[in-house]
């Protein structure tokens, strides 16, 4: 009976947000899901969400849940690490339509942004006028600026810039009623405080409320407020006072007022619609000095022996996330920088006007530390490329860590604490004694100038003595905080998981006024409650706990490094790298900005219908399958994702799962085997070929689900292997090199015979001979992303022992098409584990331009190529961008002479094989297309157009009518 009236006035409650808003309401179980987790710990289910479409969707929103006495909850990114971007409440995700950029004004240094604007977007748009946002988390490429604000969040810079409430000038808010207001910077002590204050609207109160609170509490607040300036503990009631403790050391400007005082509120106090920030100069130049270490605690010593020399940042690495990022595909190739195996390295950065400025810099932190008794001189780096990789590995720092496969993970529980940086070498001393204590060790990177370290303890949440392991941790870094007059968070916020921490943290004076404060702007506590103040237990609401348990699958892939397959979905962190605006991952979340069709929304979804939460989920349903529809197998998340989630292996076991129970659709079978149906129609190409274009056939591919737009790949006459076999080989134009074996994918063999003939020419005038296999069959691919694995694995094994005999003599496994020959690499790998044969196979297989490249470098390829002026535009498949790069390719087209070859800055075409073929993805893979593509080809009309996947040369005719050539065409045209 309970349950029926809860949801008849959920659904009362649905229906009155949906009459007051023009944006989305979503109350069903997959979206409620879907914003249950963050980066944290933790898992709670909201009542429902909001897509709120402008700030008057945002005011009619909360003033319909304050009418009904239901908690709202504002959440950007959902990034965050403690859990205070998820509750029990309706969420309002600002992050689809609130993220336009307002004003600017250059000469005053300041912009205007709505909250769901990403900071790193901000900085391209402030970039023409040299300026940025001096706060710079590590999440900027996905953080919005309402996120930002309410963790009070910064980043590597903070000794620079201050914290996000340094930059805060004005708030436009909703708040707990529901009625607007305006924040600024005016403080108590100006004469117009006391007129905004006069009379009875909401916000007439809250200045009353403040004053009366300061009253009250000014005194305590200056004397007894944590004097360290790095915190986001609490509510910063320090921006209320002129003189109060913790101001930064250097940064000059300081807002006060209530604008500032809502950075770090965790939006526990009003619903941000627009935020007025200051911003800085852009460095013109930077330097980056590698400091490396033999001892975790000799490197925090050194941190205040290098901060006289005045660097912009000082930034910690240890051997935990140093070994961890050699291991991932992602900065593998990065750690160019790090010489041995190091304890600790220091990423120290200058800023400078001149070479010889930052040289100067460089000389004299390098005599600061001989000095103090490190006589290691620094890695010097001053390119911007090298500078550049080295911060794109601590960025990723976290999802590196989440790397570690298995049950035990390094949780946020002691997150963040931050401490004078004096006090830095005692306190990670007691640290390392604390997890010691407590038989567990753990991580340490992050921001050693600012004495804010991220330290990730391994720990066991799924067992009951994990989790109180967690809180004692917890406790006892509290503890050290005090000790060494610091805070329990820097920068992550208190949240679910360390909000109950703060009456202790700050005394029972400091807590009674915050919480005075929390009543003074939210009476009925209805703005994300439950966090900064009256925090719940942390025992409770755990995303995994001793209770968590997942079905047991017999799987078709090989997930035993993972710990199965549920332990491979659960290398998802929440951290949403996936929700990204630049590179590959996630194609089908730049084009919606909808959660479910990020990564991690797909990981979730999987992880609930495996562990049977919420039990309305199912692994065979509708509602899993709308969840999982749009990912388009690029792999760019094996990558891109600082933990490797495979999702494109994932739902490729998904959907063999789902077909084992259903069975195969009718169109899957076709496309899945697309290799045998183009076997059948080759011996009667012309035919095939008309009857492709006849209504007849147009009618059958509608019925099957294939857009009309699209058409169909035309057979040629002649096959490649028949072409192969009746050919005669070219005489070497060079010293013979030895036997190489041309794998010859399906599209190679019936449909674009022309591009497997250039790559022999180009073989064979390189040197090379030449050979085929003859028996090889399809490589699987089109089986694969339909989820036919069983029948995946069968071709797997053939061609396995077809190339066996090649391989076993030493000879390079050549292919064209990157989906395909990639295959060998991964997904074979994963179908036949533990096979030899298919591990030297793996080992033998290359793309043509990985090894062309490898032969140039060894001084083995001898091409002569005509010279030429034109400008040449590569688009990378998404498998070769994930698994070997773009670079191969780039080095390829840049053996021709005078050839300007760039990259275009695109992530995925969105044609994924037969993924944009079908009626209900076509409008999502124009989308995908224009995005970044199109407009790059648009601006580049005479350009030569590159790209070795068919699939991308397709897409490209197809929606800019330009023809696009595999590389090795282009190669083989400019032969001499």
């Amino acid at each position: 009976m309970t349950r029926s009236v809860a949801h008849i006035a959920q659904a009362d409650l649905a229906d009155s947000l949906r009459q007051a808003v023009s944006g989305a309401v979503r109350f069903d179980a997959t979206s409620r899901l879907l914003y249950s987790t963050d980066a944290s710990n933790y898992q709670i289910e909201p009542l429902g969400v909001v897509i709120p479409r402008d700030a008057a969707d945002v005011a009619a929103a909360v003033s319909v849940c304050a009418q009904a006495g239901v908690p709202v909850l504002a959440r950007g990114a959902g990034s965050s690490l403690s859990g205070q971007a998820i509750g029990r409440a309706v969420i309002l995700d600002c992050s689809t339509h609130l993220n336009q950029i307002e004003a600017v004004d250059v000469e005053a240094r300041w912009v205007r942004v709505q909250p769901g604007v990403v900071i790193n977007t901000l900085n391209a748009y402030l970039r023409p006028f040299g300026l940025m946002l001096g706060p710079d988390p590590a999440s900027a490429e996905r953080a919005t600026v309402g996120g930002s604000l309410a963790n009070n969040a910064t980043g590597a810079h903070s000794i620079l810039y201050g914290m996000f409430a340094d930059q805060v000038l004005g708030a436009d808010v909703v708040l707990a009623d529901g009625s607007c207001a305006r924040f600024d910077t005016l403080t108590p002590t100006d004469p117009a405080w006391a007129g905004r204050a006069t009379g009875d609207t909401p916000a007439a109160r809250i200045y009353a409320g403040v004053t009366r609170l300061l009253d009250t509490y000014g005194q305590d607040i200056q004397e007894r407020f944590p004097a360290h300036w790095r915190r986001s503990s609490g509510y910063g009631l320090t921006y209320l006072l002129p003189d109060a403790p913790g101001r930064h050391p250097t940064f000059s400007v300081r807002p006060q007022g209530l604008a500032p005082l809502l950075a770090g509120s965790e939006g526990t106090l009003a619903v941000l619609t627009s935020a007025t920030l200051a911003v800085v100069p852009r460095p013109s130049r930077t330097a980056l000095a590698i400091c490396q270490f033999d001892d975790l605690l000799a490197a925090m010593e050194a941190t205040n022996a290098i901060l006289t020399c005045q660097p912009s940042a000082v930034e910690l690495m240890d051997d935990m996330l140093i070994g961890l990022a050699r291991q991932q595909p992602g900065t593998a190739g990065k750690m160019f920088f790090v010489d041995g195996t190091p304890a600790a390295l220091l990423a120290v950065e200058f800023t400078g006007a001149s070479e010889a400025e930052l040289n100067a810099h460089l000389d004299h932190l390098a005599l600061t530390l001989r000095q103090a008794g490190w006589p290691r001189p620094p890695l010097r780096l001053l390119d911007p490329a090298s500078q550049a990789t080295v911060w794109s590995v601590r960025k990723v720092g976290l999802g590196i860590l989440m790397s570690i496969r298995g049950d035990a993970k390094p949780i946020p529980c002691i997150e963040d604490v931050s401490v004078p940086v004096a006090n830095l070498p005692r306190y990670v001393a007691d640290v390392l004694d604390l997890l010691k204590r407590h038989g567990t060790h753990g991580s340490f990177y992050a921001h050693a100038s600012a004495g804010c370290l991220h330290v990730r303890p391994l720990v066991n949440l799924k067992t009951a003595a994990g989790v109180e392991l967690m809180v004692d941790l917890a406790e006892g870094a509290c503890e050290l905080a005090l000790r060494h007059g610091g805070v329990m968070t820097g920068e992550h916020g208190d949240g679910v998981a360390h909000s109950h921490l703060n009456g202790r943290l700050f005394g029972p004076r400091l807590y009674a006024a915050m919480c005075e404060l929390k009543a003074i702007f939210d009476p009925a506590n209805s703005l994300n409650p439950g966090k900064k103040v009256h925090g719940p237990d942390p025992r409770a609401d755990l995303r995994y706990g001793p209770a968590y348990h997942t079905l047991e699958l017999h799987t078709h892939y090989d997930f035993g490094a993972d710990g199965g397959f549920a332990g491979a979905i659960e290398m998802c962190n929440g951290a949403g790298v996936c929700r990204k605006e630049s590179g590959t991952m996630c194609p089908s979340f730049q084009a919606t900005r909808e959660e479910k069709d990020s990564t991690r929304g797909r990981a979730n979804a999987l992880r609930a219908a495996l562990s049977g939460r919420p039990s309305a989920l199912a692994l065979t349903g509708p509602e899993l399958h709308d969840v999982m529809d749009l990912c388009l197998g690029c792999k760019a998340c094996k990558t891109e994702c600082p933990s490797s989630v495979d999702m494109t292996r994932l739902k490729g076991e998904y959907l063999a799962q789902v077909q084992e129970a259903q069975g195969v659709p009718l169109r899957s079978r076709i496309f899945g085997h697309i290799a045998r149906l183009s076997s059948l129609a080759a011996p009667v190409a012309p035919l095939a070929n008309w009857m492709l274009r006849t209504s007849a056939a147009r009618l059958a591919l509608n019925a099957l689900g294939v857009h009309p737009n699209r058409t169909l790949p035309l057979f040629s006459r002649q096959t490649f292997s028949a072409w192969f076999k009746r050919r005669r080989p070219g005489l070497p134009a060079g010293p013979a090199q030895g036997p190489v074996l041309l794998f010859h994918d399906t599209w190679i063999e019936y449909n674009y015979p022309a591009v497997g003939q250039a790559a022999v020419k180009l073989l064979e005038a390189a040197g090379y001979q030449v050979l085929i296999a003859p028996r090889r069959q399809c490589c699987g691919r089109p089986l694969l992303s339909k989820g036919m694995l069983a029948e995946a694995k069968r071709l797997a094994q053939h061609n396995v022992g077809v190339l066996a005999p090649y391989v076993a003599q030493g000879m390079p496994v050549l292919g064209l098409e990157p989906s395909c020959i990639l295959s060998f690499r991964d997904e074979y790998l994963a179908l036949l584990p533990g096979d030899e044969q298919a591990q030297a196979l793996a080992a033998a297989s290359f793309t043509i331009e990985e090894f062309l490249d490898q032969e140039r470098r060894a001084g083995r390829l001898h091409l002569t190529f005509r010279p030429g002026q034109e400008q040449i535009l590569l688009h990378g498949h998404c498998h070769q961008k994930a698994l070997v790069g773009t670079g191969p390719a780039l080095a390829a087209l840049r053996l021709l002479p005078g050839r300007q070859v760039s990259e275009i800055e695109a992530g995925c075409c969105g044609m994924a094989g037969a993924f944009g073929y079908e009626t209900e993805h076509y409008a999502i893979s124009h989308k995908i297309a224009e995005d970044r593509l199109l407009p790059a080809l648009a601006a580049a009309p005479q350009a030569q157009i590159a790209a070795d996947g068919v699939s991308c040369r397709q897409q490209i005719a197809h929606f800019s009518g330009r023809r696009a050539r595999h590389v090795v065409e282009v190669l083989a045209e400019a032969l001499v």
